[in-house]
């Protein structure tokens, strides 16, 4: 957990429903993330032309560009599917509507951003492996209920066994999706995906192959066997902060150095953790194959 990405704002339940929906289906949000553009180099001024420099030669072998990697998971769109997908940023009222058929309409409101989706789905995704995956381009929407803690021995503070109860009802509706359904529906939609992926800095990847990684990341996270310990960063200053849960970190050092969909994803308790990496898993063979 990193100050920034407050356990009490832990939204894993959410962002893995919106994995597990996303990579089993065409899910969530809308972010449009471009690469940052580095600011052109200030001018050199021009320099004389020396009446001793030689030019300089040209290189023998002119350098081949790089192969973009091969595919290792390719997507086949359903062979019944013979729909024509709108452009990109046209797409959040016909995913509504395939979405509603799948999820129904109440579990639409009460858990997903449905505004601009595929975008905030790519960008969550390729997030969860890093140190960072800010909440405001997730396709989900806040766990309720503050971070709970409790006391631990030899007074440390631990992750409260009540506060996996915050994501019981994600886990419930994650559980209830039907996979095979979910995985046609990204198939379905599986060239919007990939235009969203090149758009956030990766023009010759492979969307797919980034999903599948992620879901091995997340699949390979080990289950706590005992209370985690957690510790308040200290922040000082004259205004006191009015939401201090947020700033919880791991006090194991290993724990803390995971990345952010594996700290996640243990907030959430032993039991849920186990029950959505058998998701995540069901859904990796779907999309990956053995």
């Amino acid at each position: 957990m990193h100050p920034h990405q407050p356990p009490s704002r832990s939204r894993l339940p959410l962002l893995i429903t919106a994995l597990v929906l996303l990579s089993a289906a065409v899910y969530f949000g809308w972010l449009y993330l471009q690469p940052a553009q580095q600011a052109p180099a200030a001018a050199r001024p021009a320099l004389a032309p020396s009446l001793s420099a030689a030019p300089a030669a040209p290189p023998l072998f002119a350098e081949a560009p790089a192969a973009p990697p091969a595919i290792e998971h390719p997507v086949e769109p359903p062979a019944s599917d013979s729909a024509t997908l709108p452009a990109l940023g046209d797409s959040d009222a016909l995913l509504s509507d395939r979405l509603l058929a799948l999820l129904g309409r109440k579990n639409l409101l009460d858990f997903l951003q449905l505004d601009g989706f595929v975008r905030r789905v790519v960008a969550t995704v390729d997030n969860l492996p890093r140190s960072q995956a800010p909440s405001n381009r997730w396709p989900v929407k806040p766990t309720p209920q503050r971070f709970l803690t409790g006391p631990g021995t030899g007074g440390s503070e631990t992750i409260a066994p009540e506060n996996s109860q915050r994501y019981q009802p994600l886990v419930q509706l994650i559980e209830s999706v039907d996979s095979a359904k979910a995985v046609a529906l990204y198939r379905s939609f599986y060239p919007l995906f990939q235009s969203a992926y090149q758009e956030l800095g990766f023009p010759d990847r492979y969307f797919n192959d980034r999903l599948v990684q992620v879901l091995d990341h997340l699949i390979d996270t080990p289950v706590p066997n005992q209370p985690l310990v957690v510790t308040l960063v200290e922040v000082k200053g004259l205004v006191p902060s009015l939401r201090p849960w947020v700033r919880y970190e791991y006090a194991d050092p290993t724990l803390e150095a995971m990345s952010a969909g594996q700290k996640m994803l243990m907030r959430t308790g032993p039991d849920h953790h186990q029950r959505l990496q058998a998701k995540l898993q069901d859904i990796r063979q779907r999309i990956a194959g053995p």
